[in-house]
């Protein structure tokens, strides 16, 4: 992470963790439907472990390497450009001091080129 005031990186940090919590809650729903599937009888304990083996493996893993990596300030910038956190939830001094990843996060989603979490 580049250097930024400790007013601005406060921000980061806190946009960062929402973020993520945000993304966990949406990956935790999704494992949550096969929890109820199996409490209603309609999935079978196997699958239903297999179903928690491929979330381990799969989005636990990607977002526990994507959020506490040495980047916060690109994962707020891209969950920005995404979607996941709102333009109009971050305070204008951190999208200036974001402007160029934002800049970067938001021509890549207009050539297609984002990866924007599906709901």
């Amino acid at each position: 992470m580049r250097e930024y005031p400790k007013k601005i990186k406060k921000l980061i940090r806190e946009c960062a963790a929402e973020a993520h919590e945000r993304e966990l809650h949406r990956e935790l729903t999704r494992l949550d439907r096969h929890f109820a599937e199996w409490r209603s009888g309609r999935l079978g304990s196997g699958a239903l472990s297999e179903e928690i083996h491929q979330y381990e493996q799969g989005p636990s893993r990607e977002l526990f390497k994507r959020y506490s990596g040495n980047l916060p300030d690109m994962m707020v910038a891209y969950a920005v450009a995404a979607g996941i956190l709102k333009r109009e939830e971050i305070p204008a001094e951190l999208l200036e001091a974001l402007a160029g990843p934002l800049e970067y996060f938001d021509r890549l989603k207009d050539r297609g080129e984002l990866n924007i979490p599906k709901e």
